[in-house]
């Protein structure tokens, strides 16, 4: 990108809210079913049936909007938004349009434990989801399940503040986190339960006007929305230097080939006719239903690694990568309980245990291996019971069998030898069998003792306290 064009990108979330059924009638809001299954009247849009609101949905919608320091509605309302597309039963949409759930909030974009920008929420609101079309593989057909019809979603649609791919990617994490803290929404995009479409323009630096927006579309995941925002950086920029023009149209990202390419043209608010929803009366929201509400919120990401890094010394990295799991800082806090060194407990936790757990394929805290086990056998580490190469043998055999590891080293005679009458005769056979190695080190070849410490551990199979094999080494070569 040169410095000629500034780039200006928006971006829209919908997230699936986890609530029990949908948005507007009772069939359990849910994933996977058998396609046409999870349906009744209402979501099918059958003549006669009438959509009832869903109460738990506006309180997670208020939950997130508070999160996102946003300004609550004391008035509310749902609207029909008018299009015609085959997943969409109705014809229509009842989303929310003049009067959404909350407005004007933010979130902050962080960058190793520095806030880079701070990304205004213009809005967010509540609408009911689309069906899902099935295309088949030949391109001869396509299928529609209408199992998603109704599922409760919250639109988050930021402001044109956005000025960088990477900003974007960052934003998104951000938000994904403050979701799933919050509760409000799983957030699995493989599932689709949070979707973004990006909107980017290009204008001379310097412009306070706008250039044509592009929307981009098809982006299941986050990397891709920054890939995709790239390649349209690139593409504009070419049209532009070369005096052609930007046309305002949806485009759709294709993964493989690492481009985008024309969808339609991009629909303006106009063109939804919008009116309000005659079946659903407004919502008055209260100021004692969102003090109820606000005190349900958890310590937010940002806030979590602020205290970890003044609290616990811990550097911006660690803490920003520790709170981007709210079941990774919970694992880190109900550690420190048993083992106060916050910063072992972090190398550990952030190297030895997260490989094992990603190995698995499962959640921590939600695997057999618990915090208590990582004090355990941090504490082991201190006593010095084990060697740091034994600790890594216990950890995994706690993954597999859940069993403490205290009990592990115990079963398998692992505890360190520390006695140095058994590690002299063993340090006493080492030398005899490593004469070259002795010589070189008398000649003044230090790096000779890393062998011959090497050497005693191999003899020990790693049991030996390698901290007293150097220390006794260095007594029998210098003495």
């Amino acid at each position: 990108m040169s410095h000629e064009y500034e780039i200006i990108i928006g971006l829209e979330v919908h997230a699936e809210l986890q609530t029990k059924s949908k948005i507007f009638c009772s069939c359990p809001n849910s994933f996977g079913q058998k396609p046409n299954t999870n349906v009744c009247p209402v979501c099918l849009g059958l003549p006669g049936s009438l959509p009832v609101f869903n109460e738990s949905a506006l309180d997670l919608a208020l939950k997130a909007a508070l999160a996102l320091n946003c300004e609550i509605s004391t008035f509310s309302r749902f609207d029909r938004k008018n299009y015609f597309y085959p997943d969409l039963p109705k014809a229509y949409q009842i989303s929310q349009y003049d009067f959404p759930v909350a407005r004007n909030g933010y979130l902050d974009v962080v960058k190793e434990g520095e806030t880079i920008r701070r990304i205004r929420i213009d809005r967010l609101h509540l609408e009911e989801d689309a069906g899902k079309l099935q295309h088949d593989p030949s391109g001869s057909s396509s299928y529609v399940d209408f199992n998603r019809c109704g599922v409760p979603l919250m639109e988050i649609v930021s402001a044109p503040d956005l000025r960088s791919p990477e900003e974007a990617r960052l934003y998104l994490e951000s938000l994904k986190r403050i979701l799933l803290y919050t509760g409000t929404s799983d957030c699995k995009m493989e599932e689709g339960s949070l979707r973004c479409d990006a909107n980017i323009s290009l204008r001379p630096v310097g412009s306070k006007e706008f250039g044509a927006k592009v929307e981009i579309k098809n982006m299941n995941s986050f990397k891709a929305v920054q890939k995709g925002l790239e390649y349209e950086v690139y593409r504009q920029e070419k049209l532009l230097r070369e005096g052609e023009r930007v046309y305002q149209e949806t485009r759709r990202w294709f993964e493989e080939q690492g481009i985008t390419l024309e969808m339609r043209g991009k629909e303006e608010e106009k063109d939804y006719r919008y009116f309000p929803e005659p079946d659903l009366p407004p919502l008055n929201i209260t100021a004692e239903r969102v003090r109820k509400i606000r005190e349900l919120l958890p310590e937010l990401p940002v806030q979590r690694a602020s205290r970890y890094i003044e609290e616990y010394q811990l550097t911006p990295y660690q803490a920003e990568v520790i709170t981007s799991s709210q079941g990774l800082a919970d694992f880190f806090e109900e550690t420190l309980k048993g083992y106060r060194d916050a910063q072992k407990v972090s190398n550990w936790l952030l190297g030895d245990v997260l490989k094992l757990v990603n190995e698995q394929g499962g959640e921590i805290g939600v695997l057999s291996f618990q915090p208590v086990h990582l004090a355990e056998l941090l504490s082991l580490l201190d006593e010095g019971v084990i060697s740091g190469r034994t600790a890594k043998e216990v950890l995994e055999e706690t993954f597999q069998t859940g069993k403490a590891p205290r009990e592990v080293v115990q079963a398998k005679g692992l505890v360190q030898i520390s006695d140095e009458k058994s590690l002299l005769n063993v340090i006493d056979k080492v030398l005899a069998e490593n004469k070259g190695a002795v010589e070189d080190y008398t000649s003044g070849n230090k790096k000779a003792l890393a062998f011959l410490v090497g050497s005693t551990m191999k003899h020990t199979k790693g049991q030996a306290n390698p901290q007293l094999v150097q220390q006794l080494l260095r007594q029998r070569l210098d003495g």
